[in-house]
């Protein structure tokens, strides 16, 4: 039986890092790589220790699960993890952002989580590990970041519980939630926030040490979340303490003064 991880989004940003840093952690036969760039996963394949099978899938579209569990049960793998990295996020004022970008947010970030999370379970073992690569606005409403801010919240929850509902399994969930990060998000953000009604990113880290630190406490830790960066942390810890109507006012304070956004896209 072959020893599989698996990575969505694995063409860009996170996901790419997934992949290029998981076998420091747990060893497979294959990564199974994840994306709709069918040119970006034939690269990955000259840059991992492992080796890769790309598998171009769009997460948006209903058939691309039906390609994926075909291929489940052809192969009969043993999953020993499945990152979920696909994602992506939209910025500014809710009018500005479509109702069909809205739902495309909770369509990706929400329900392909879901569904993939559902459908490689039956192919892992105990010892099996999933990482839902979560966000640092799951803990508090973020206004301008509205609908992103809401999936990253039910990712979160969802995480922590299926944590406890897989532990008889010995398989092992968690959530990890990074601040702002230097990838290709911020080229779908910033498409809607032309009037900059985000524009304070108060530290901005890199995606190796962010997956660095993810990777670390799913396999070397027993949290069912992971929040890399000590300020980051700090933030969180706050905003258990204060109330989320004063959250929400610091935030929109904070967005009244640029700070680290130039040179955030890389288009």
């Amino acid at each position: 039986m072959k020893n599989i991880a698996i990575v969505t989004g694995a063409s860009s940003g996170m996901g790419r890092e997934f992949a290029l840093q998981l076998s420091q952690y747990v060893q497979v036969d294959e990564i199974w790589a994840i994306a709709r760039r069918a040119e970006a996963l034939e690269a990955l394949k000259a840059e991992v220790p492992v080796p890769v099978r790309p598998i171009c899938l769009d997460l948006l579209d209903s058939k691309s699960f039906e390609t994926l569990e075909n291929l489940l049960e052809a192969e009969q793998p043993n999953v020993a993890l499945l990152v979920n990295a696909a994602g992506f996020g939209k910025f500014g004022a809710y009018h500005k952002v479509s109702i069909q970008d809205d739902c495309r947010m909770i369509d990706l970030n929400c329900k392909a989580l879901l569904v993939m999370t559902r459908m490689v379970i039956p192919y892992m073992g105990p010892g099996g590990h999933i990482l839902e690569l979560d966000s640092l606005s799951a803990f508090q409403p973020v206004p301008y970041i509205t609908t992103y801010g809401a999936t990253k919240a039910f990712v979160l929850s969802y995480s922590r519980a299926m944590n406890r509902e897989l532990k008889d399994k010995g398989i092992r969930v968690m959530a990890m939630n990074p601040g702002w990060v230097k990838t290709e998000f911020f080229n779908h953000a910033f498409q809607t926030n032309g009037d900059g009604e985000v524009r304070y990113f108060d530290r901005l880290y890199e995606a190796k040490d962010v997956v660095a630190v993810g990777l670390k406490d799913l396999y070397r830790s027993k949290k069912d979340y992971s929040v890399p960066g000590l300020p980051v942390k700090m933030q969180v810890f706050l905003v258990k303490l204060v109330p989320h109507s004063m959250v929400m006012n610091i935030w929109l304070n904070q967005q009244k003064k640029a700070k680290n956004n130039e040179g955030l896209t890389t288009k």
